[in-house]
């Protein structure tokens, strides 16, 4: 039997690690041979491939981004794509395809194998953590982690020079980054996409810190909104998967803070650096545990799934399921670290 394997979307620490496992267990257990397709769903689209051997893998767990490379390639959206994985995929005579991904990589193998019949197995990758069917994915604390980091560095030179600073983390429509690395890096102020947020309220809660002799720290999730207006964009460009680059308002709201409270604010925007490095222990364990229980499912024929953490278990939930819905932050939960403002 021979299994294809590929990562699509956005890179994240812990890629390698579930790659790594696939190949191993799959080897050294079942006798299957593997062969990677480059850069996402460009692979099968183009045809363009690496093999996948336990010598290819070795040494790969603690490296960052993906050996495969990724892509944000949407193939449903090519001409004549699905034909063209499908004749792909018989060419180089693979039987099933785990495809690592988030949100849009994991839409794709949903169609691809509940519609088309192409089999497909899922595994879950996003820094944003955002997938509803798992109780994480790899790679957001190693994202978070990054973030905490920054964070502290940041509060020693806000308050050498008593400025207000803005930070700006990822995560698109969900607030987890925001939520777990304001809150473990002391910011006054985190804020979400899940609620719109009134910058005369967020003006007041920098003023309340500076009256406590101390400077603020504002963490912003690149998607979050405020009350009166759209979302602040620096770019409109759309990806293939019709997207538009978030960025934007962690500058708008510094500008905004700093013309209203007459305080000197600052924006520190962490973008890519979030994605990128070794991952943590965390990830590095769960993308093995992943990688180990995808190849499971290959072998027992369980196509059209992802696999998925419930509590401290892995288990299997369709594939369609886990890309229905965002998962976001509960109103509840994030009113809980509200205690922590101004």
């Amino acid at each position: 039997m021979r299994v294809g394997v590929l990562t699509g979307g956005g890179d994240c620490p812990g890629l390698n690690a579930v790659i790594r496992a696939i190949v191993r267990k799959g080897v050294q257990e079942y006798g299957y041979d593997f062969i990677g397709f480059r850069d996402g769903w460009r692979g099968p689209l183009e045809g363009e491939t690496v093999p996948l051997s336990i010598p290819a893998v070795r040494g790969i767990l603690p490296r960052g981004g993906t050996i495969l490379g990724s892509s944000r390639t949407n193939p449903l959206a090519a001409e004549h794509g699905v034909r063209r994985i499908k004749d792909n995929l018989a060419k180089c005579e693979v039987d099933a395809l785990v495809t690592i991904g988030g949100e849009d990589t994991l839409g794709v193998a949903a169609t691809l194998s509940d519609e088309y019949g192409i089999p497909c197995v899922g595994v879950p990758k996003t820094i944003d953590n955002d997938l509803s069917a798992t109780d994480y994915t790899f790679g957001f604390d190693t994202a978070v982690g990054i973030a905490t980091e920054a964070i502290d560095r940041l509060h020693t030179t806000a308050e050498s020079h008593m400025r207000v600073l803005v930070v700006e983390v990822m995560g698109r429509h969900a607030g987890w980054i925001a939520l777990h690395s304001g809150l473990a890096g002391g910011a006054n102020v985190i804020l979400i996409p899940e609620q719109r947020f009134d910058i005369d309220q967020v003006c007041a809660w920098v003023t309340s810190r500076f009256r406590a002799s101390y400077a603020p720290i504002v963490v912003v999730a690149e998607g979050a909104m405020p009350a009166e207006g759209e979302m602040i964009l620096k770019d409109e460009s759309h990806d293939s998967f019709g997207h538009v680059r978030l960025s934007g308002v962690g500058e708008w709201l510094a500008k905004e803070i700093e013309r209203r409270t007459g305080k000197e604010a600052r924006t520190t925007v962490l973008g890519h650096v979030q994605r990128g490095g070794t991952p943590s222990a965390f990830d590095r364990w769960l993308a093995t545990r992943f990688g180990l229980h995808a190849i499971e499912a290959v072998r027992d024929g369980d196509y059209g799934v992802m696999v998925a953490l419930r509590g401290t278990d892995i288990v299997r939930v369709p594939i369609a399921d886990a890309t229905a819905r965002l998962k976001t932050v509960d109103p509840a939960l994030y009113a809980e670290v509200g205690v922590f403002f101004g």
